[in-house]
This record gives C-alpha cells, structure tokens and sequence, in this order.
C-alpha cells in the first residue's frame, strides 16, 4: 500500500509564540508544584496566548490516561499517581495566578471507582475557598456513565460542567476510546436535571471525515439536551501515529458554523480553527451568565 502523504497546514493555521514574562513564570510554577495542564499534555496550540495572559487549564489525576482515544496527545497506560494533595496545590497555583476563571480537566481515570469525581470536586471546593470570587469549570470524562460520580462532582457546584462529545455519531466509535456519544449525551442531560441552573456545555473538532449535516445533527443533539455552550475548533494531527487530518476548514466555514449554532439557541457559541474546548472560557461563562438573566427576565 501507498504510504498516505501528509497534507501541510493552511496559512491560517497560525500559533502565536508568546513566551514572555507571565509564559515562563506560570510554567515555573507548574513544575515547582508538580502540576500538570492540558494546555502542555494534550498540546494545545493555544498555550502560548492563554499563558501569557495568565489563564490556564489544570490536568487533574495524573498525566496517564486509561483510554487510547486516536485524536489525543495524552499518554495512555496504567496510572499510578493519585494525589489527595493535589487540589489544595491547584488552588494555591490558582491563587498565585489571581484567576478569574479556572477550568480543571483531567486524563479518564478508569482505573478508580468513582472515575476520580471525588477529586474534581475537592478541587472545586480548595479554589473557592482561596477565591470566591473565581468561576470554576470542570471538563468530565464521561467516568463510564456512572450517575453517583457524576451527581459527586455537580454536588460541588461548579459554574460550568463541561463534556466533550468530540464528534459526529458515525464517527464516535473510530474517534474515542470506550467512550460513547449517547452515553456523552445522556451525562450532558443529567447534568441538567441534577443542576439546572449550572450551564453545559461540549465541544466537536472538524476535519476527521464529518459530512456538514452530521455537524448539524450533533448540534441538534446537544440542544435537545438543554447544552447551553458549544465549542468548534479544527482538528491537528499530534503525531503520525493518530488519525489523519481529512479536512482543514477555512475560517468562513467556522463562522458559518457559529451563525447555525447561535441559531439553535446556545447561549455562546466559539468556533474557528484554533478553538479548543477552554479557548476564551471566561467569555463563555459571562455569555452564560447574560443568556440565563434574559430568560429569566422574559419568564
């Protein structure tokens, strides 16, 4: 068989390379507290602009993952790290940070009972407790469609729940590893009838074989299950060993996207080709914010 060439990046696939200040010393702080960000595990292309604006995403549990998925950077294997320390010094680096909004993912923890909610929530608590003025988001696995983990971390409160559905349904089960998107769906629906008032919201990339109507339908989808916010970025290849890009989508397809979303009532809709799911998360929770003090005022 042919060997498959790699179709080079557009013009307007562009990282901006800030490493000034604030870049070097939040990634001294990093390392100095021994925390992980999915802003360096996953590679996002984003790191150099959101660091040295001083926002960033903390990788919670590790930075071993138990799933394979063929999209994701993120080392995969048997984890062995778990830090019940860990949320206390999320907290102080956010703190040092003077965060006004924090977003905490982690690597899928399969390996644990309760898929390692308990963290997220303890998380959530020790970053309120040193700024109760910050927002939190979490982004969840979808810790195997157990309900308990899932209602541990909304116990907490978080402003925002987010889970990423990351494709179109025909192409869920070659994308993700174990994870389902009628399972992804049915959390993002529980989400909201444990917390109604916390906004969701979930992420898809392009340009991993999706038709345009697929993209439609997963936004109906979302919407069907209340979903308030949804980012659309473009997929990258990390590595020759993950799934090849099909399709770089120029900008005005982005921003077409956008309009069909706003169109179906999320409240914010981020979309373009270096969106990631955390891309300008502190908008979306004003947009959040706005959106549900409207409805409330039209009630």
């Amino acid at each position: 068989m042919a060997k498959r060439v790699k179709e080079p990046k557009p013009d307007w696939i562009r990282i901006k390379l800030t490493t000034g200040d604030n870049y070097q010393e939040i990634k001294s702080m990093m390392r100095s507290k021994t925390l992980h960000t999915v802003c360096e595990e996953a590679r996002c292309p984003n790191i150099y602009e959101c660091w040295a604006n001083r926002t960033a995403t903390f990788m919670i549990l590790g930075d071993i993952c138990t799933r394979a998925c063929r999209f994701c950077a993120v080392n995969t294997g048997l984890p062995t790290e778990l830090d019940l320390q860990e949320p206390e010094r999320v907290a102080e680096a956010a703190e040092q940070m003077n965060l006004q909004h924090c977003v905490i993912t982690s690597v899928a923890r399969d390996d644990l009972k309760d898929g390692g909610a308990t963290i997220f929530a303890e998380t959530v608590k020790a970053v309120r407790r040193r700024l109760p003025l910050c927002s939190v988001e979490v982004l969840i696995p979808d810790f195997m469609g157990d309900q308990d983990s899932l209602q541990i971390v909304m116990d907490a409160k978080p402003d925002i729940l987010n889970h990423n559905i990351e494709t179109v349904e025909r192409l869920s089960d070659k994308v993700r590893a174990k994870a389902k998107y009628k399972r992804s769906l049915e959390l993002l629906a529980r989400a909201k009838e444990m917390q109604p008032n916390i906004p969701t919201k979930s992420s898809i990339m392009l340009g991993v074989g999706e038709e345009y109507n697929e993209i439609l339908a997963t936004m109906d989808d979302l919407r069907a299950v209340n979903c308030d916010i949804m980012t659309i970025g473009q997929y990258l290849q990390p590595s020759e060993k993950h799934l090849f890009v099909e399709k770089y989508y120029p900008p005005e397809e982005f921003a077409a996207l956008k309009q069909e979303g706003l169109k179906r009532g999320f409240s914010h809709v981020e979309s373009g080709p270096m969106v990631r799911s955390s891309y300008h998360a502190h908008e979306q929770v004003k947009s959040a914010n706005q959106h549900a003090e409207q409805a409330a005022t039209h009630a």
